[in-house]
């Protein structure tokens, strides 16, 4: 039996309540009918007995206490889904806004998700090249991973966020079950014109699918637009058995949504305001990541985020960082001095990298090299520091080394250029030459076997503004 409820009771923002509902419940979608016969949607977002609180998408506006009628669905949301949603650009809730008509779906699901069971999870294993030295050497990506990007106000993470769209993928015999799902919140028109402008003209959208929400859209919407992204990668991965990136910016924009909502609740507030659940909440979308048994696909999640007055100890960052793997961390300092990508090497690590990489994965010098390269720059730091208090004149013949190690280091190795697309073992064998700048016995975390065969002793050789020259290759016969 259907039932109408006529009028409200109350509205208070975005929210409003009805009474003597019955059977209602939660997470429920609801049709309102306004008195020009328009409709609008909602949600059941608390329940208190017979009073139920309705959230409505697209606001209160014109909603009048006396006529409007109230529908229950008696379903959650749900998003349509099927395989031709590849290529396709959606708002934050789901809905087509590329021209291109509705999806005739194969299914629609909850965007809700359900918990993936930690028994059927599969430990993640092998990489995702991104382009990126980096990342791909010294904080690489495995596949069902979640690796979160911490940015700051005003910094090159759209571009970062682009540049990874557009180069990323898995090894070659599998590259054609690869694509990206990409979940904009928050963003100002021109950037998201510049997100679809940049995929489009990199010929990467058809492999794409792009939900869109914009700073004047609703902060509803908002808070739907991850669930209705992992949704899409959820199926893309485990019912076509493809290998899914996530990327999600920006995730403090997200939380905003959620904490001006939780504010209209009249919820009690937490730290800085934000809901005392927004770890739970938080948790519920970064879990959906990973490998399930009997799937051949995977879900891999790096959300970006902006740290308020670059403060990584803002609730955000900071719960974000319990949750997931690892983070990337982008530096003001560096990109003042115009490196691009500013990715801080020393703060940055992937807790699951030590099993994605090595013989098999990447190449058998991958970690070994790794790990040289945190030590020597992190003895750069150390030079710094003490070349600030006495000079760098002062310093033991040494210590000027690394501080021309570190120079090198970022000119070369941090920084490179928007379009510039390395492979792995490029990055690597850029790696052993930065190396192969500083004494051999300097190098105390690599074996004697692999400094024979990539340390390049006559370093007089080397040249970096000329990478690809033959006197850099190493000879790997």
């Amino acid at each position: 039996m259907i039932i109408d409820y006529v009028g409200v009771k109350e509205i208070n923002g975005s929210l409003i309540v009805l009474d003597n509902v019955e059977d209602a419940s939660f997470e429920e979608m609801v049709d309102i009918r306004l008195d020009n016969g328009t409709f609008r949607h909602g949600r059941i977002v608390q329940i208190e007995g017979k009073r139920i609180v309705v959230q409505v998408f697209e606001g209160t506006k014109s909603i009048s206490l006396d006529n409007t009628r109230t529908r229950l669905k008696a379903r959650p949301m749900e998003l349509a889904l099927s395989p031709e949603i590849m290529g396709r650009v959606f708002s934050g809730a789901g809905v087509p806004i590329d021209g291109l008509g509705d999806v005739y779906p194969v299914k629609k699901a909850n965007i809700n998700g359900t918990p993936m069971n930690p028994v059927s999870r599969i430990y993640p294993r092998n990489y995702i090249n991104t382009g990126i030295s980096t990342i791909d050497t010294l904080m690489t990506l495995i596949r069902g991973q979640k690796l979160p990007i911490f940015s700051g106000s005003g910094m090159k993470h759209n571009e970062l966020a682009v540049q990874i769209v557009r180069q990323a993928k898995i090894s070659d015999d599998e590259d054609n079950n690869f694509c990206v799902v990409f979940a904009a919140m928050g963003v100002k028109n021109d950037v998201a014109d510049y997100f679809r402008r940049s995929f489009d003209q990199s010929g990467v959208l058809s492999r794409v699918v792009m939900f869109l929400n914009l700073a004047n859209d609703p902060i509803i919407e908002r808070t739907l637009t991850p669930r209705c992204a992992l949704t899409a990668a959820e199926y893309l991965a485990f019912e076509c058995n493809m290998h899914v990136l996530v990327i999600m910016t920006d995730m403090t924009s997200y939380a905003e949504a959620l904490r001006e909502f939780s504010s209209s609740k009249g919820e009690i507030p937490g730290r800085k305001g934000f809901p005392g659940y927004l770890y739970s909440d938080l948790a519920s979308l970064y879990e959906r990541a990973g490998m399930i048994k009997g799937s051949k696909g995977s879900v891999t999640q790096i959300p970006i985020l902006t740290m308020p007055n670059d403060d990584i100890t803002h609730p955000v960052p900071d719960l974000t960082g319990y949750i997931t793997e690892g983070q990337i961390v982008l530096d003001r300092a560096l990109e003042g001095a115009g490196y691009y990508p500013p990715v801080a090497v020393l703060p940055s690590l992937s807790r699951l990298m030590k099993d994605g990489i090595g013989e098999g994965y990447t190449r058998a010098d991958h970690q070994a090299l790794a790990n040289q390269l945190f030590a020597s720059y992190a003895r750069v730091q150390d030079a710094r520091s003490l070349a600030s208090v006495i000079g760098e004149e002062e310093l033991s013949p040494v210590d000027k080394k690394y501080m021309q190690f570190g120079k090198l280091f970022e000119q070369h190795f941090v920084s490179q250029g928007f379009t510039e697309n390395r492979t792995i073992e490029q990055s690597l064998d850029l790696g052993w030459k930065l190396l192969s700048t500083l004494p051999r016995t300097e190098l105390d975390r690599v074996d004697d076997k692999l400094l024979d065969r990539y340390y390049i002793s006559d370093s007089d050789r080397l040249d970096f503004d000329n990478p690809d020259s033959d006197e850099n290759k190493n000879d790997d016969e």
